[in-house]
């Protein structure tokens, strides 16, 4: 009894903190195409966010305003409803980048067509009978989600602790959104695990689901890269690169994660003892809420409103 116990998944209570949605803007007029100078790799790499995030994070919400029903413990409810909050908000300001790209001759409209196809269609609702079938969707779609959001908190962890990326003078308006984003995602990484855990937590599930996200994402990932590559206007054509060698090494460098982070991040999620609350930091995600330029601006917005 006692092992079985141990190999449960074990929250860290201090890492708890009740959600809230802020109401951030940016200006994108000063920010360049290669907002992290002289590395237009890096910087396309991890422009992909602004590609896949707004339709992923509408379907985040989407997904998880059908599931809330379902939910019977009043603390989970209130965290998954402020998750939908940060995540409507998250999508939109991704979503604002967009027209900037296209202002600099880089129109993705191509890319995010497919990514749009994808959450709304081969993810979306299914004319399926109610019962069983429907939710058995349901709980597929909440168990891809858990997956996902481990990725997006080991990003927002990432970020949070690039200093690399300062050190290259990386645009500050482009730093303060992926930060912001980053440490929203620390904030809110636990609710996710925890709602699939709630609603059916099937470790067979967690399996499955983990290998068709961390598989999508990868081809996603460097789809988008070399995409954002191949249109670059200020690239010739013998620079149009976009491999796991350029991936390897810009981690290396700094610029972008390590692929060995990556890979350990793999055993982690699997371990049927994981909790997103044993990895990150809400300290530190907090602190830099409160220093964000944009975030503190939202603060006082509404503090001003109220």
């Amino acid at each position: 009894m006692s092992n079985t116990k141990a190999r449960l998944p074990q929250p860290v209570a201090s890492e708890h903190i009740p959600l809230k949605a802020r109401n951030v803007s940016f200006s994108w007029a000063e920010t360049p195409l290669h907002w992290l100078p002289g590395d237009p790799f890096s910087t396309h790499t991890i422009n992909v966010l602004h590609l896949l995030l707004p339709a992923g994070e509408r379907w985040f919400v989407h997904v998880y305003k059908q599931v809330l029903p379902l939910i019977r413990d009043e603390r989970l409810r209130a965290d998954v409803i402020g998750f939908i909050g940060q995540e409507a908000m998250h999508s939109q300001a991704h979503d604002e980048v967009l027209p900037h790209l296209r202002e600099q001759g880089l129109d993705p409209t191509p890319y995010t067509a497919q990514v749009d196809w994808l959450f709304e269609k081969l993810l979306g609702d299914r004319t399926l009978p109610p019962g069983r079938a429907r939710r058995w969707w349901l709980l597929e779609r909440v168990a891809i989600i858990a997956a996902i959001e481990h990725y997006t908190a080991f990003l927002g962890d990432w970020v949070l602790n690039a200093r690399e990326l300062d050190r290259r003078g990386a645009d500050p308006t482009m730093l303060d959104l992926l930060r912001w984003h980053g440490a929203e995602e620390v904030e809110h990484r636990s609710v996710a695990f925890d709602l699939f855990m709630h609603v059916d937590g099937c470790y067979r599930r967690r399996v499955r689901t983990w290998a068709t996200a961390f598989t999508a994402l990868v081809f996603l990932w460097q789809r988008g890269a070399r995409f954002f590559m191949e249109n670059d206007p200020t690239l010739g054509p013998g620079a149009a690169r976009a491999t796991f060698k350029d991936f390897h090494r810009s981690g290396r460098a700094g610029t972008l994660p390590t692929t060995g982070a990556m890979v350990r991040s793999i055993p982690r999620y699997l371990s049927r003892s994981y909790h997103p609350s044993q990895e990150g930091s809400t300290a530190q995600a907090v602190a830099y809420l409160a220093s964000s330029p944009a975030a503190t601006a939202a603060e006082a917005r509404a503090n001003g409103a109220a």
